[in-house]
């Protein structure tokens, strides 16, 4: 890790989620919001995208994960805490940084949602034709 050993953060963000996340020393325990991971998220799929960055470096049981999310739903809270770990992995060792290029964790997916115009029903989306 870094210098002294200690914790590592990062900030991950996804639509309107934001995760601050902790890496700390320890065998592979998550904590989101005061919950075991497999407590807060209900379907696999979407735990599998919270511990990707740790699966990708192999380092799955040397920290544990403590992350505080909040807004957006399910599965951008779930991307905010993969960006998180994978902020807080690059500080904790810089050598990651090709592996977790390669995979696309690093950038943020900066994609919100568009704003509903009016006369329209959401952002795009037209009222019925009506011919008469």
């Amino acid at each position: 890790m870094a210098e002294n050993q200690s914790e590592c953060w990062g900030t991950g963000k996804r639509k309107t989620a934001i995760a601050r996340v902790r890496l700390l020393p320890g065998e592979g325990r998550y904590t989101v919001n005061k919950k075991a991971l497999d407590e807060y998220f209900g379907r696999e799929a979407i735990r599998m995208i919270a511990r990707q960055p740790l699966i990708v470096t192999q380092t799955e049981d040397q920290y544990d994960v403590k992350a505080n999310v909040q807004g957006g739903g399910n599965s951008a809270q779930a991307a905010a805490i993969r960006h998180g770990i994978t902020r807080a992995l690059l500080k904790a060792s810089p050598d990651f940084r090709t592996l977790l290029k390669k995979e696309g964790f690093i950038t943020r997916d900066s994609r919100e949602v568009e704003r509903k115009k009016y006369g329209r029903h959401k952002a795009r989306k037209r009222p019925q034709y009506s011919k008469r």
